[in-house]
């Protein structure tokens, strides 16, 4: 796993830092591994819940002040202000971690001593600033506004009124609540996420990046259009283990947009491909990312049943992806890479088996272990593996930059996760959370298409300005609730907000995704925006597939599941042979016949027999017209015969 504060960090940490770094991480990591097994240690540890939570914030937030400038994008050394911050924060959380107790038995976070008030205000500030420093100021006054807001919820009107508190009440239910702070997005990090950064931290830091590019391209490279192909597998395969898609660009990005453009794809387009196939790493299981376990915590059901779930809808995706980089290269005569000749898959499986057998057991442990042990397990068995492949220890060197890595991108989520919880936190005390769902199906009433309209632009719009997670967390609050209750699937109601949460990633005006790729493809960000747009379109439309038609969510009798998935397949094909104007077994084609097949595309789509029977009807006459004027295999000299084997 990457870390995404790389460009901050270089240098801004001394080697003493560096050090004081490494020692916040192994504490915190010990804390978290004895905790997560029930070890018995020095008769202190294991910890009561809420003082092990206190202890995880106090230590991350502590590393988050040393890693994160106070100005984004500076790379200033660390000041004395950053090494009081990072002081304070240990002392506010060691201060409730020594009360946790009294914290739970005497209901402080309802009525508290004007001492752990005030300290309760700081480790407010702390968060704020933390969020601030890590996820971008537009987050940090959006997480002030909700923690305010049960200051003056009494003077709220309609659905948005709710018991106001004062200031010392409002403090004490933030820090000290189960709700806000230390409620179910941090409690996630806690409890489960750690041991998949681990796992990823030590597959990136062991060559794991690296040998995934290799395969894909064993795989692909020597087919049509193998570079892009390349990079849509071999950036799905990584980011899905990653989590993040800015680093998931930069790190395989550097690699497959300029094989790209050396083999005809224009800057853009391999700008485009790269930030789609990126994106969609976060919503590939097995990892997913953080959100995929928080909506686990949400919905209460283990989270292979979310990784299961979210299996078809991902794979749709990124075949939509392979069938548009293909027809693409089918249509401008683009070749495999030459490069690729060298890589057979005997050769990169010899070079790295390890690598896919560590992931090959973290997916087959999941149905086994618990979430959090799984990957500690997994981790364990890559790090035997590679012993035995290479017959040596890693570097002292090595390790400190993996600790660095790991406690840097957990202090990453927890800093950013204490301030977003203030958001749940703050819709929970006072009511308003549940009583904006109830209203939103009074006001939409009962119609699901435009709730579901109202929720992806939502989706989208607060996508723009928040994490994914935060996006998620605070939607997956106030308008999933509403969906259930309307009779849709908890998990793809879920999935819906998620996947259109992505959505800005690759959509402008923001498409940071899109903007970080077009930076190294060195093509206009905009431009870059708007090709990845067109490439990632199936993300706009299969959200409100599978809500209707569960059964692409793998939900439902065998034979529907296969029907529907078979339907789907057979839509995206269309769909991506009207946007590349090249359809298989007939060659290019021209505007009418696009328009043609994206229509039949969109009917099929349709989870209803009379409508994909009309989508049927109308693609059997498109390719009926295309054979009679001509357009018939091989009748374009300048192309070659585009045939689905070629994939």
């Amino acid at each position: 796993m990457a870390d995404p504060h790389a460009a901050t960090t270089t240098g801004r940490l001394t080697p003493g830092i560096r050090i004081l770094l490494a020692v916040l991480g192994a504490m915190g990591l010990t804390i978290i591994v004895v905790q997560t097994f029930n070890l018995s240690l020095f008769g202190v540890l294991p910890l009561l819940a809420n003082r092990y939570y206190y202890c995880i914030i106090g230590v991350f937030l502590a590393a988050a002040f040393l890693i994160n400038p106070a100005r984004a994008g500076r790379r200033t050394p660390v000041s004395l202000f950053d090494l009081v911050l990072s002081a304070a924060s240990l002392g506010v959380a060691g201060y409730l971690a020594y009360h946790a107790e009294m914290i739970i038995t005497q209901g402080w976070e309802v009525v508290a001593p004007a001492q752990a008030a005030i300290v309760s205000g700081l480790l407010v500030l702390l968060s704020l600033e933390a969020v601030r420093r890590t996820a971008g100021s537009l987050l940090m006054v959006i997480c002030t506004i909700f923690a305010a807001y049960p200051l003056f919820a009494e003077i709220m009107p309609a659905f948005l009124w709710g018991p106001s508190f004062n200031l010392s009440e409002t403090v004490s239910a933030h820090a000290m609540g189960m709700e806000s702070i230390i409620g179910i997005p941090l409690r996630v990090v806690a409890d489960t996420l750690v041991g998949f950064i681990i796992f990823g931290s030590v597959l990136a830091g062991m060559g794991g990046g690296q040998f995934f590019m290799d395969l894909s391209m064993a795989l692909m490279g020597r087919k049509r259009g193998g570079a892009a192909k390349v990079a849509v597998l071999s950036s799905g395969l990584f980011g899905s283990l990653s989590g993040s898609v800015i680093s998931n660009v930069l790190t395989t990005g550097r690699l497959t947009i300029p094989a790209m453009q050396k083999a005809g794809y224009p800057a853009q387009y391999a700008a485009g491909a790269e930030a789609c196939a990126s994106t969609g790493g976060t919503l590939m299981p097995p990892v997913m990312g953080a959100v995929a376990f928080i909506m686990a915590s949400f919905l209460d059901v283990p989270y292979t049943t979310i990784m299961v779930s979210a299996l078809v809808p991902a794979l749709l995706y990124y075949l939509a992806l392979l069938l548009q980089v293909d027809l693409y290269a089918a249509r401008n005569g683009l070749e495999g890479q030459p490069d690729a000749q060298q890589l057979s898959m005997s050769s990169v499986l010899a070079l790295g088996w390890h690598h896919l057998a560590s992931l090959l057991a973290l997916i087959a442990m999941l149905f086994i272990f618990s979430p959090s042990k799984a990957a500690y397990y997994a981790t364990a068995l890559m790090l035997m593996l590679a012993f035995l492949r290479h017959r040596k220890f890693p570097k002292p060197d090595a390790i400190m930059a993996l600790l660095q890595d790991v406690t840097g991108n957990i202090a990453h989520l927890v800093a950013t996760l204490c301030g977003i919880g203030m958001v749940v936190g703050s819709l929970a005390i006072t009511g308003v959370g549940s009583a904006f769902s109830r209203e939103l199906i009074q006001y939409g009433g009962e119609n699901i298409p435009l709730l579901l309209i109202l929720g992806a632009i939502t989706s989208f719009v607060l996508g723009m300005g928040m994490t994914v997670s935060a996006c998620y967390i605070f939607l997956a609050t106030l308008l999933a609730p509403a969906l259930v209750d309307l009779g849709l699937d908890p998990i793809g109601s879920h999935l819906f907000v998620l996947y259109w949460g992505m959505l800005s990633y690759i959509t402008p005006p923001v498409a940071l995704a899109a903007i970080t790729a077009a930076q190294i493809s060195g093509a206009s960000g905009m431009r870059a925006g708007f090709t990845s747009m067109r490439l990632g379109a199936t993300l706009f439309v299969l959200p409100f597939v599978f809500v209707y038609e569960p059964a692409l969510l793998l939900n439902g009798p065998t034979l529907t599941i296969f029907a529907a998935v078979g339907t789907a397949v057979l839509a995206l094909t269309l769909i991506s042979c009207a946007f590349e104007a090249y359809l298989y077994g007939i060659g290019r084609v021209g505007r009418a016949a696009r328009v043609a097949l994206f229509v039949a595309g969109g009917l099929l789509l349709v989870p209803d027999r009379a409508v994909e029977g009309t989508g049927m009807i109308v693609l059997a006459a498109t390719v009926l017209a295309l054979w009679l004027s001509g357009g018939r295999p091989g009748a374009d000299p300048l192309q070659p015969i585009a045939k689905m084997e070629d994939l």
